[in-house]
């Protein structure tokens, strides 16, 4: 199975998580707001999954280098298919299997994107059948409240960034009221929640 995203080509043929509509559309956003800037970017796509966020803006934006993250086997495999697919130069990318942050000490980035599991424990009534038996839970499942995965990172990410430089993070927007916590518990002064195509607070830029 393969399907479009921001003029890629995305194939899902090893199972990963399935690019969302409201993936798609802030995706778009950091893409505009990334062709304002000059020079060099280095941009750590993390919970990559298929890689379409990472592979999107090295396919709509010149001069990136993109580090690919997942934890799952699965998605490193999907990651190096899809690259190849969408013809980027292996020059403009790395693809690391790890925990996080685990085996990136020492890197700092421009941009960090994140889509990371979110869906409650609480509500996994919501999901849908075909989701739970195409699609790894490691991929959407986030534990009480859906905010296992974001807590760590939202925790280790600054490290990790460069002065200047700005996360993308996705979201449930039931979470605003724990992550705006979150965030002010991890001192991350500058951030701000937008909302989706479909007006629902649905992604976060924090800026350091």
């Amino acid at each position: 199975m393969q399907v479009k995203f921001l003029n890629c080509l995305i194939d899902l043929s090893k199972g990963v998580f399935k690019p969302r509509p409201e993936t798609k559309f802030w995706v778009k956003k950091v893409i505009q707001e990334l062709k304002k800037q000059k020079g060099k970017l280095k941009i750590l796509d993390i919970f990559s999954g298929s890689g379409c966020i990472g592979i999107a803006i090295l396919k709509n934006k010149k001069g990136v280098f993109c580090h690919f993250v997942d934890i799952d086997k699965r998605a490193i495999e999907q990651i190096k298919i899809n690259l190849k697919l969408n013809k980027i130069s292996p020059r403009s990318y790395l693809v690391s299997q790890s925990n996080l942050f685990e085996k990136l000490k020492g890197k700092k980035y421009d941009i960090i994107c994140a889509n990371p599991p979110y869906v409650a424990k609480e509500r996994l009534w919501e999901v849908q059948e075909s989701v739970k038996k195409t699609e790894p839970k490691i991929s959407w499942y986030g534990g009480k409240g859906g905010l296992r995965w974001i807590k760590k990172f939202l925790k280790e990410a600054k490290k990790f960034l460069k002065p200047g430089g700005k996360i993308f993070m996705e979201f449930d927007p039931l979470q605003i009221p724990e992550i705006e916590k979150i965030l002010k518990k991890e001192r991350y002064s500058h951030f701000q929640f937008y909302k989706d195509q479909f007006q629902r607070y649905r992604w976060l830029k924090i800026q350091n």
